[in-house]
């Protein structure tokens, strides 16, 4: 059975969840996570999903105000024994309809670009490539996506 659920940073399954995709971008990242980490913190993120599989937290994401008209997506993690099952679609297609739903109309995102598979995942899900906006600027390890709700 799989359970979609809003909720917010304070959900004890988000910050689990959270918890193991820290220790997987550390492994990533390597000596560069402590940068990324810093825009990473979860502690007033209103606007988080987390997907149930048969009552267990096993994927994850939020988004938060970037400016009026855009969302970022944050902390999209789905659990390695849950992957390779559409969950991760699962999520950001619901991220994406709460973004509308609160009248945004465009998602944006950065991932490193040792993240293969996630790079991949934006891409066929109708991301497309933009300078890197924000903190993120001049970063040669980022990468940045947008994507237009309708």
């Amino acid at each position: 059975m799989i359970e979609i659920v809003r909720t917010d940073s304070k959900n004890t399954n988000f910050i689990a969840l959270v918890q193991l995709l820290d220790v997987y971008l550390a492994e990533k990242d390597g000596e560069e996570h402590d940068f990324y980490d810093q825009f990473n913190k979860i502690d007033t993120i209103n606007n988080v999903i987390i997907l149930f599989e048969n009552n267990i937290a096993v994927a994850c994401g939020a988004i938060k105000p970037f400016d009026k008209q855009t969302m970022e997506i944050k902390r999209m993690f789905t659990k390695t024994e849950a992957r390779k099952k559409g969950f991760a679609k699962m999520i950001i297609n619901e991220l994406e309809k709460w973004a509308f739903e609160l009248s945004y109309n465009k998602c944006i995102l950065e991932t490193g670009i040792r993240q293969i598979e996630a790079i991949q995942f934006y891409h066929n899900n109708n991301y497309q490539v933009i300078p890197n906006y924000g903190q993120y600027e001049g970063i040669e390890n980022s990468i940045c996506f947008q994507k237009k709700l309708k």
